[in-house]
């Protein structure tokens, strides 16, 4: 029964956590406008870079990025507080609650974004040195090709695979790591299944132009 419990409030308040937009919020404080209503109309930090610039965008990343930071945060010690943290990592349910509340978020019409940084912030928690690995290998092809959508994708789908090798040269078998990256990858792959269809016919945008 305190499972049961424990998971309800987790998965609560990490949806209520994820909810905060803040790619809504920044677009609302610098321009008084809904970023939904600008460029590709996606309530994330790179149509934010498009449209208002490289400083909202920083304050839109941090703000998703740590979002999943506090969410898994609050659930280890919401686990720990029932004597269940060494059954699973609440980190997991956390984080899939976060994201949700990121792409469907409450307080703003169940309209958000991509959840690229805050499924990036649920990784570097989860699994560190994966998400090290992600971040080191992505963010620089993100750069180089200055199309953000190319190292999302390639992202989420190298994420089981980092994640099984990972575990496989560490000795582990974990399972749970790989099934929990698939739900990632699933999820980020379909939110960007309209930048998959342009990247496929090469319309992709880049950095630098207007939607």
């Amino acid at each position: 029964m305190n499972m049961i419990i424990a998971i309800i409030c987790i998965a609560a308040v990490s949806y209520l956590i994820g909810s905060v937009n803040f790619a809504i919020i920044v677009s609302k404080a610098v321009a008084r406008e809904d970023i939904r209503t600008k460029g590709s109309g996606n309530a994330g930090m790179t149509n934010i870079l498009r449209t208002y610039g490289k400083g909202p965008a920083a304050v839109t990343a941090v703000g998703d990025f740590s979002k999943a930071i506090l969410a898994i945060a609050l659930s280890r010690v919401l686990f720990n507080h029932f004597g269940l943290g060494d059954m699973i990592d609440a980190g997991y349910i956390a984080g899939i609650f976060v994201l949700l509340g990121h792409i469907r978020p409450l307080y703003f019409g169940f309209r958000g974004g991509k959840g690229v940084m805050t499924t990036l912030g649920i990784i570097v928690v989860i699994n560190p040195l994966v998400g090290l690995i992600i971040a080191a290998v992505f963010i620089p092809v993100m750069f180089i090709t200055k199309i953000v959508s190319i190292g999302s994708v390639l992202g989420a789908i190298a994420y089981p695979v980092i994640t099984w090798l990972t575990d496989y040269l560490r000795g582990r078998t974990a399972v749970l790591d790989i099934v929990f990256a698939v739900v990632y990858m699933v999820i980020v792959l379909y939110m960007h299944k309209s930048n998959i269809k342009r990247l496929l016919n090469g319309t992709e945008n880049k950095f630098g132009q207007k939607k």
